[in-house]
Parts: C-alpha cells; sequence; structure tokens
C-alpha cells in the first residue's frame, strides 16, 4: 500500500482556498500512484477555527465544501478533517473514496490545556474508527486519540495493520522530537505501522511545523515530512503481514468499531518509491525558522504586503529586521531610525550599518521636537517634578505613535521589538514600544535573542554589526540608561523567568536552586504585576512549553501571591 501524507500550509476560514489546496494535493498525490492520501486534523475548516465552530453557518459551509472535495476522490481514498455538526458538533476524520464521503470517524479524547480549548467547541466521540479496504484495516485517529493508548490499541485489537493519525501539533521548541519519540513507542507497543500527519504554516500566536512521520512496528522511521515547509511524504508499506487478513477479528468489549469500508485502489507499479526522512533541524535553526514561518503566515494570511519596523540600533529590533527580511524580502520591510536627545551617535549609526546589510529602505525621523512639544505642553501642570519614566514613555509613545501612522497612510504591518523578558517583567511602554499589529520575539528571552542574533549570522556574510551584539542594552530614554539599571542581568532574570512561568515553580523551589531570595522575590513580584500590559500588548509567535497569551491565562486583578 502507498501512502501520501499531504503536509500542507491551511489558512482558517478559507473554504475556497482550503478547497482548492487539498483537491491540488490530491492530484498529486494521484500523480505518485498513491492509494491514500492524508491531510492534517480539521484541514477543511483550518486551525483553530475557535468561536467560528459556533456558527452554524460556517458548519454547514465545511460540510458543503467537503461534498465538493468529495468528487475528487475517484480513484484515491483521502482521509480529510473537519468539524462534523449532527446534533452536538465533533472533530471528525470524512473518508472520501469512489466520489463520495463513505464515513466519518470521530474524536475521542479533546484536549482541554496549553493552548488547546477543544471541549468548548466539540463533543467527545465514542467509538474507535477503521478503514477496511480488501483485507487491510487502517486504523484512523485524530490528534491527542494517539497521545493516549487506548485509542491504537482498540483498532489494533479490532484488526488494524496500519494507524493513521491526522494532526494539528503546535510547534514548540523540541516538539518534534518528542512527537517522534511517542510515534516509535506507539507502534512498538502495538506492533504497527503508524503514519502521522500535521499541519504546517502559522495561525495567529501558533506555528505548525509539519515534520510528519511514518514509522514502522520496530518504531523506525521509514518516512518524514521537513519541517516548516510544505511536503508530500510517500511510503510504500509492502510488509506482508497486511495480507495476512487481521481483519476483521473480535473487536474489543470497549464498544464495536466504527468500520468504513471502501473498494482497495492497491495499484500495479513498476518500481517502489524512494521515501525521504531529512534530519531534524538543530535547536536554534528549528526555532528560527519556526520565526520566519509564522512572521510571513501572520504577515500574507491578514493582507498586508509590508512591514515596518523602529530600528533603534539595538539587539531585538535588528533581529526582528532579520528576521522580517527572511520571511518577506528586503523590498517589503521598512526601517525607520526615530533618535532623541537621549540616542547615541554609534545606535543610529548601528541602525543605518544594519539597514545597509539587510538591503532595506532606511529613514531617520528625529523625534526631540515632538517631544520638547509634549514637555512645553506638559510644563505647568509637572510644574515642581523631576524627569522620570513619564517623560522617557513620552519618547516611546511618540515613536510608537510614528509607526503607526506609516503603518496608516502606506498599508504597513507594524512588528513590535520587545522580548519575552521585557514583556514578563513590564520592561515597556504601553502604547509605546508595545503599539503594533505582531510581535516576532514575544516568546523569546532576551538571551536566545542574543543567540538567535549569531545563528543568523554564522549562515554565512554576518548580517547583524557586531557592535550591536557587543554593547550593553539600553533604552536609552535618559542619559547613560543600562537595562540593567532597572532588571537583574538577564542571564540570571531569564532562568527565573522559565521557573516562574513555564514551569510554574513557586518562589521558594526558585530559590532552593541557587537564586538569591532578594532577586526572585522582585521578578515575580514584576512578572504578576505587569499582567495588564501584556493583555494590550500584540500577538506573538509561540516558541517555547508556555507563553504568554493562550498558554498562561491570569487574571490581571489578582491579590493571590
Amino acid at each position: 500500500m502507498r501512502i501520501a501524507l499531504a503536509q500542507v500550509n491551511l489558512t482558517v476560514g478559507d473554504l475556497r482556498g482550503n478547497t482548492a489546496r487539498i483537491e491540488r494535493w490530491i492530484e498529486k498525490a494521484k500523480r505518485y500512484d498513491a492509494d491514500m492520501v492524508v491531510f492534517p486534523e480539521l484541514a477543511m475548516s483550518g486551525y483553530p477555527a475557535e468561536d467560528l465552530l459556533l456558527r452554524p453557518r460556517f458548519l454547514d459551509d465545511c460540510r458543503r465544501a467537503l461534498e465538493s472535495l468529495a468528487t475528487k476522490s475517484k480513484g484515491i481514498v483521502a482521509i480529510v478533517g473537519f468539524p462534523r455538526a449532527a446534533g452536538a458538533v465533533y472533530n471528525s476524520a470524512a473518508i472520501l473514496a469512489e466520489g463520495r464521503i463513505a464515513g466519518t470517524v470521530d474524536k475521542i479524547h479533546l484536549p482541554n490545556y496549553g493552548v488547546f480549548d477543544e471541549k468548548r467547541y466539540f463533543k467527545p466521540g465514542a467509538r474507535v474508527g477503521l478503514i477496511v479496504s480488501g483485507n487491510i484495516g487502517i486504523g484512523v485517529s485524530i490528534c491527542e486519540d494517539i497521545w493516549e493508548g487506548d485509542v491504537i490499541k482498540a483498532q489494533v485489537a479490532s484488526g488494524a495493520s496500519i494507524v493513521v493519525n491526522i494532526s494539528c501539533s503546535p510547534y514548540h521548541a523540541g516538539k518534534g522530537a518528542e512527537r517522534e519519540t511517542l510515534m516509535a513507542d506507539r507502534a512498538r507497543q502495538n506492533k504497527t505501522y503508524v503514519a502521522y500527519v500535521n499541519l504546517v504554516g502559522g495561525q495567529d500566536e501558533l506555528v505548525f511545523d509539519g515534520d510528519s512521520l511514518v514509522v514502522d512496528p520496530s518504531g523506525d522511521v521509514l518516512a518524514r515530512g521537513r519541517q516548516f515547509r510544505e511536503d508530500m511524504v510517500l511510503v510504500d508499506i509492502n510488509d506482508r503481514s497486511l495480507a495476512a487478513a487481521r481483519f476483521p477479528r473480535k473487536p474489543p468489549r470497549r464498544s464495536a468499531p466504527i468500520v468504513i469500508r471502501v473498494k482497495p485502489q492497491l495499484k500495479r507499479r513498476k518500481s517502489p518509491i524512494r521515501s525521504h526522512a531529512p534530519p531534524r533541524l538543530g535547536h536554534l535553526e528549528e526555532i528560527y525558522a519556526a520565526i520566519v514561518l509564522g512572521t510571513r503566515d501572520y504577515v500574507r494570511k491578514n493582507g498586508f504586503r509590508k512591514a515596518v519596523i523602529g530600528l533603534s540600533g539595538g539587539i531585538d529590533s535588528s533581529l526582528v529586521a532579520t528576521v522580517a527580511v527572511d520571511a518577506l524580502g528586503r523590498d517589503k520591510v521598512l526601517g525607520v531610525s526615530m533618535p532623541s536627545r537621549f540616542s547615541s551617535q554609534a545606535s543610529v549609526r548601528d541602525a543605518r550599518r544594519l539597514a545597509r546589510a539587510l538591503g532595506i529602505r532606511f529613514v531617520k525621523i528625529d523625534v526631540d521636537q515632538i517631544f520638547e512639544a509634549y514637555l512645553r505642553t506638559l510644563r505647568r501642570i509637572f510644574k515642581g517634578f523631576p524627569f522620570d519614566v513619564t517623560e522617557e514613555n513620552i519618547q516611546a509613545r511618540i515613536r510608537g505613535n510614528i509607526l503607526m501612522a506609516l503603518s496608516n497612510k502606506f498599508g504597513y504591518l507594524v512588528l513590535t521589538t520587545g522580548n519575552k523578558s521585557e514583556l514578563a517583567v513590564g520592561y515597556c511602554t504601553l502604547y509605546g514600544d508595545l503599539a503594533g499589529g505582531f510581535a516576532i520575539l514575544k516568546d523569546v528571552p532576551k538571551t536566545l535573542v542574543y543567540e538567535l542574533a549569531r545563528y543568523r549570522n554564522s549562515r554565512g556574510r554576518g548580517v547583524i554589526p557586531a557592535n550591536i551584539l557587543a554593547k550593553p542594552p539600553s533604552a536609552e530614554l535618559r542619559p547613560d540608561q543600562r537595562d540593567e539599571d532597572s532588571l537583574p542581568p538577564y542571564s540570571l532574570l531569564d532562568p527565573i523567568l522559565e521557573m516562574y512561568v513555564v514551569e510554574d515553580k513557586p518562589v521558594d523551589e526558585i530559590v532552593a536552586r541557587g537564586y538569591p531570595a532578594r532577586i526572585v522575590q522582585k521578578v515575580v513580584q514584576l512578572i504578576d504585576r505587569s499582567e495588564y500590559k501584556r493583555r494590550q500588548g500584540p500577538p506573538g509567535i509561540k516558541i517555547t512549553p508556555r507563553a504568554f497569551g493562550k498558554d498562561r491565562r491570569m487574571p490581571i486583578t489578582n491579590r493571590y501571591r
């Protein structure tokens, strides 16, 4: 049996576009003489469709699109994820064959943790599903069903010799290796083939990395999809056990499986297909690729053509500009330097050098006259009060206003430049550096910003000037300002942030690991008090196991400490 896994980039709500894309990949699978082609979870609607799933009209339109797609299934079996309305709403897999919908299988285990909120929308299925093609049994499951072990056990006990899992598994660093270990374990434990297909592409905060897999009963990888790219994974399964009439068997006690019988599509072929299993990307390489893909898809899927970035001459804006060029192209990125009286000439030069190295358009807009106008306007009401964070924030808000004006006038998307460390402790300005449409580094701690910048420079000619990497980070909003005037060193801050935000460790446990109690208490206090700022910031790309936003949802009004 030749199976094709169609690792495709789909868009939530684009039923016409998704249908056309799935059709093209069905035809591509046919050209490769595939017997079966498999698409990701909820491929028809896009994932996650969130509260679109509460609209009956949307569900009806998904069904009509699926029925239209089914006519393309002559000569091949296609498995396509879609939201199925049948009294309740189910997260389902449609089995398309012979030009019709031959049957459906519902997701049994609904995740309701982290970024997942499926119990809000779906009712769980009650029975496992099997496709029977001649004497071959193929189990069909959906994402979480394979993370829980009972579904695959029931399918194999019912006669499945191949298990297909359709998924939308969001990326975070290291997730691909974690999935591969799971699939190999499931295959070995159940002595079956596992074919796992994952979505690829960016959707709001989430990035899907593809990395689809086919694993044999020994747990060895037969084929693997590329990471962060559309791909068709093809594999020939020639094991003689497939023809050993494993189906039907006595069903497990739990309940009889849903059995969907389809006409065998097995084709005579002159030669076997050569499956590919490209090596997985390295740690920094995959994170960088995720950020690039997330940026590209957010910009393009939301109808923007170009992006604008405030270039301060610092490391964060330099990395954001570099990612934007890699995602969109140098002709689609505008860099804006907005110096005030506190900006060093070195920073302005560094911003210009970066723009020249990237080949992007660069403009300089001085903000000092605007800042002076603010000071004059507020002089009377501020009389007797010293220069403080108020005046610092005014400069940041002027810059945010200028960037938003450019966005309005020319249709550019403003890419903000703040990182996770700053966002965590509130070292950012509402309506200033938080103003914008998309936060590329929202889930990237400051120390990782430097690592990613060095990684990008290592890929041939370094585009980020050495001086930017070497100088101490500073907001340059007052004379001789340094980040470490207000914050612990990032080398100390980031591990505390990891333990408190990602691992949910309490203060006493963090201190017990050797971190100074005074600093831990200060950092935790800053994190807790800054929730109101984070709630008003733009969405950004998730690359850690627990990001601010969909992952970590804390009340703003909250006295628990």
